[in-house]
Parts: structure tokens; C-alpha cells; sequence
């Protein structure tokens, strides 16, 4: 690619532009590796969208939840604790971090080792599994809704359905292959765990959540957020709430991601060791809102690049034709529900249509 416009351009044509950044198969990073030192303009979002909104209220409660797994399947009252912290969380954030989760310290280290060794690989080797074709056991290119977002994103991603049908090892990238297999077998034990926690919550029987499948399926998404020459101009991850049951991501240090919480952007901290969970959409309508999917956003910065690795529980779109609607233990005369069914392919289908444009996707089901 000759040249990307900047916003100074008055001769700009956004989706010859689009194309043309696509085309390199070098995503973000490659703009980045090309010296760029102004951010070209598909990237740029309206300042609305940048905005950052402070609490309006002096006495707002802005300590993000911290919950700690420890000894909760031997000891009945601390896991009493555990289900009512999660379900609080659930119930107001949407969101929170657990600690003694039971993923070792250098397992979690080596999968962020390994992606940023993707990311960070030569050029013309990242492009060999740059894709747009969802069909691909590994597809990786930079923003999965680049030709139908208001605003590009600065971040790149690559993907792979790690359950319950895993791809050959072959077909994984080499650079973090072994660690990839390990990773997913750690986090679906872990993954378990909190649905069964989820389900307790729900005042369900602790298999709830599983025996309906919400927990089968394992898609990986790999996250690189290269370093921004003007970050106050873009955004890493625009405004959204995730298209699965339940979202477990693993953070390095470098921070940046933000959660809605009361009309206000709050810092999710850098808690070494500890993964982040948040409820996903599919979740909210099968709890009937008992739970609820926050939005959230993912800033830019000049400092340092960011790597997060989000395992999304949700089922093969390919092969799951299972019908979800609100669990029906849940609903009453008083408590009708308030969405209709749908497959889990119908809804991913619907919110990648849509894009990331700041809207929920959850309206749409609503009856």
C-alpha cells in the first residue's frame, strides 16, 4: 500500500482506503512497523465515542469486584460467600476478577508470551494466516467488522474454535501452539467452575448452566493492541458487550481496559495473576436479566503495546442448532420473559452483522 490518508485528506474515500489497509495482511502492527506517525483515518472515532465519563455522584462505589476461588469446593461456607459475591457482581457490574483460579502463574505468562510472539513474528510470516474466511481452523486479521464498523479499531486478532472440536495441532501457529492446547485444557476446568458457581447463583442446582451446554464450546480470541501514535484519537476496542455466556480473559499488565458501571468508564485494575469474567449476552437472556452483559472498551495508548487473550464459552456456530431462551425455572406470573429463543449461531450471526457500532445486540431478541 502507497499511502494511507490521514484525517488532513479531503480526498478520502473510506472504503478504498478500508481495502487498501486490509490488503497489506499486516494489520495494525504493520502500520505501526511502516513508521507511521499520525493515525490514518478510518482509525479515528467521533470525540463522543472518546469521551470519558466521570462518576457524577461523589459517593459512587468504584472498587471493581476481587473475588477469591480459594478453597471453595472444600469448604461449604466460604463457597456460600464466593456464590453471593458472584451473583452481586453479576447482578451490578457484569464483570469481575477472580484470584486462585487454579491456572499457574507461568501457564498464564507463557500464553502471553506466545501471542505477543505472533504478533511480534516477521511480517510475511504473520500474513501466511492472515484471513477473512470464518471458515478457517485459525483465521487472524485486524478488526472482524472492519468493512461495517463506524471506526476501525487499533488492535488486531487472531481466532480459533478450541471446543468442543479442537483443530489438529498442525493447524495451529507454531510460536504458540503448545502453549494454546494447555491454556484452553486450564481454562475450560476453570470455565466449569464458574458456570457451576453461576448456576448457584441463579439459585439453579450447580450443573444448570453446563447441562445446557453454555459451557461446551471454547473460542479463543488473541488480542494485540499495537503501541498508537496518537491514542487519543482511536480507540483499542470500541464500546460493546460480548456475544457469548461467559467471557474469561487474560490480561497482561499494561491496562486499558475500561467497564460501564452507572453511566461511568471504570478502570478494570492490573491484578497480577488474576483472570477477568464477565457475563455475555446469551447469558443475560437466559438469566432473564437476573444477570447482566455490560459494555465495555478497550483505550489506546503510546506507552506499550497490549496483549489479551478473551476464551469466549459459546457453542461451534457450525454445528450447535440448540434453541435458548430464558431459563424456564427462573420465570414467573410476575417475571414473564423477556426474550425470545435463539440458536447461538442466529445471535453471533446477528451481533457481527451489526458490528461494533455501540449498540446492543440483546434489543434485537427482546420480546
Amino acid at each position: 500500500m502507497d499511502r494511507i490518508l490521514t484525517a488532513a485528506d479531503t480526498d478520502y474515500d473510506r472504503a478504498i482506503e478500508l481495502k487498501a489497509f486490509d490488503e497489506t495482511k499486516t494489520g495494525v502492527e504493520g502500520l505501526v512497523e511502516s513508521g507511521i506517525i499520525q493515525v490514518p483515518q478510518i482509525f479515528i472515532h467521533p470525540q463522543k465515542d472518546l469521551y470519558n465519563y466521570k462518576p457524577t455522584s461523589p459517593n459512587l462505589q468504584l472498587k471493581f469486584p476481587l473475588i477469591d476461588l480459594k478453597n471453595i469446593n472444600e469448604d461449604p461456607v466460604r463457597r456460600k460467600e464466593v456464590v453471593e459475591e458472584v451473583r452481586e457482581a453479576s447482578r451490578t457490574w457484569g464483570f469481575f476478577q477472580v484470584v486462585n483460579h487454579g491456572i499457574p502463574g507461568p501457564v498464564l505468562g507463557q500464553m502471553l508470551d506466545g501471542v505477543r510472539k505472533f504478533y511480534e513474528q516477521d511480517a510475511e510470516e504473520r500474513k501466511k494466516w492472515y484471513t477473512r474466511d470464518a471458515g478457517r481452523s485459525v483465521v487472524y486479521n485486524s478488526n472482524f467488522d472492519l468493512y461495517n464498523a463506524p471506526a476501525a479499531n487499533w488492535r488486531d486478532t487472531f481466532y480459533c474454535q478450541m471446543a468442543p472440536d479442537p483443530p489438529k495441532p498442525e493447524e495451529l501457529p507454531p510460536v504458540c501452539r503448545d502453549i494454546t492446547i494447555e491454556y484452553t485444557k486450564q481454562v475450560m476446568r476453570v470455565g466449569s467452575n464458574l458456570f457451576q458457581l453461576l448456576s448457584e447463583a441463579l439459585g439453579l442446582k450447580s450443573d444448570h448452566l453446563e447441562e445446557i451446554k453454555c459451557a461446551e464450546g471454547l473460542l479463543l480470541l488473541c488480542h494485540y493492541y499495537p503501541l498508537c501514535p496518537q491514542p487519543e484519537l482511536t480507540l483499542g476496542t470500541s464500546q460493546h458487550a460480548d456475544s457469548d455466556f461467559l467471557t474469561v480473559l487474560l490480561n497482561d499488565q499494561v491496562g486499558g481496559l475500561q467497564v460501564l458501571y452507572q453511566n461511568c468508564w471504570v478502570d478494570v485494575p492490573p491484578v497480577p495473576g488474576a483472570l477477568v469474567v464477565n457475563i455475555g449476552d446469551l447469558l443475560q437472556l437466559v438469566s432473564n436479566d437476573k444477570f447482566i452483559s455490560a459494555e465495555h472498551r478497550v483505550l489506546a495508548n503510546n506507552v506499550s503495546s497490549r496483549v489479551s487473550v478473551a476464551g469466549f464459552f459459546r457453542s461451534d456456530l457450525t454445528k450447535s442448532t440448540k434453541l435458548y431462551g430464558p431459563i424456564e425455572e427462573l420465570l414467573s406470573e410476575d417475571n414473564p420473559a423477556k426474550y425470545r429463543q435463539t440458536t447461538v449461531k442466529e445471535y453471533v450471526t446477528f451481533f457481527n452483522t451489526k458490528g461494533l457500532d455501540g449498540t446492543s445486540a440483546l434489543s434485537n431478541f427482546r420480546i
